[in-house]
């Protein structure tokens, strides 16, 4: 009796460039709508280049307090800004985590938070849920791991 050979299937790689590419053969015209712009995009940018006020004045007049994102990067500037507010810091990241538990932003955060404010414990405690969160070591989770490790070698954030 004789095998019937199979014919081998196409490369994965292959399948994933033609699929890719099926969007850029029809033409820009058929591609569909453009993806939606970033509604913290202007917070971002004031958050790069160190403007901590203006982030925060952005964030206010987006005020979209039922989102995480927008909830980390208002504690972030508050903790940041040049007279740190740590209690609303931790009031925004508190509500970051309420609304997604598994925000890498806010873990991140609140744990260099916690830093700041001598709470090594529970800094410990963020990271902890980082090294559970990230499949593979993550930028939040190697940053807190770094400030955490500065922490008890000289006791200052």
């Amino acid at each position: 009796m004789t095998k019937k050979r199979l014919a081998a299937p196409a490369a994965p790689w292959l399948l994933a460039l033609l699929i890719a590419a099926a969007p850029l053969a029809a033409g820009a015209a058929d591609s569909g709508p453009p993806a939606a712009a970033d509604p913290l995009a202007e917070v971002r940018a004031h958050l790069e280049a160190e403007r901590w006020t203006a982030a925060i004045e952005a964030l206010q007049r987006l005020d979209a307090r039922d989102n995480a994102d927008w909830n980390n990067l208002m504690g972030y500037s508050m903790r940041k800004r040049k007279t740190p507010d740590l209690a609303a810091a931790e009031r925004y990241y508190d509500e970051a985590l309420r609304l997604n538990p598994q925000h890498r932003g806010a873990l991140e955060y609140s744990g260099e938070l916690y830093l700041m404010k001598g709470e090594l414990a529970k800094a410990e405690a963020r990271l902890a849920v980082l090294d559970k969160l990230c499949f593979l070591p993550c930028a939040e989770y190697t940053d807190l791991k770094k400030a955490v490790e500065r922490y008890k070698a000289t006791g200052r954030y």
